[in-house]
């Protein structure tokens, strides 16, 4: 099975800041997220859409996973899921990458 987030396994980085009186205090973050090379990508699927599509759907579809819709997103390179079936995307073609590529 493949993770449900686009953060499992990133890496953390660690700061100290003032807490606020005399101390400070240690403040975890996960460090940037880059998306994998769409071209790099092996297709699993190519998906039409249609009116009433929605990205959750369409990876529970493809992926067997509603979660797994930010793999869509990365292999269309699109920040905004939403984007890719609004009623502006309608007749576009999405890739559905492989699980890990």
């Amino acid at each position: 099975m493949f993770s449900r987030s686009r953060y499992d396994g990133l890496p953390q980085g660690r700061v100290e800041l003032p807490d606020g009186g005399a101390g400070t205090r240690e403040v975890a973050y996960l460090l940037t997220r880059v998306a994998g090379d769409p071209a790099r990508m092996t297709p699993i699927a190519w998906h039409r859409v249609v009116r009433g599509d929605r990205l959750d759907l369409v990876a529970a579809t493809y992926l067997g996973d509603v979660g797994a819709f930010w793999r869509v997103c990365d292999a269309n390179s699109a920040l905004d899921p939403d984007r890719l079936v609004s009623p502006d995307a309608e007749s576009s073609i999405l890739l559905v990458p492989a699980p890990g590529t």
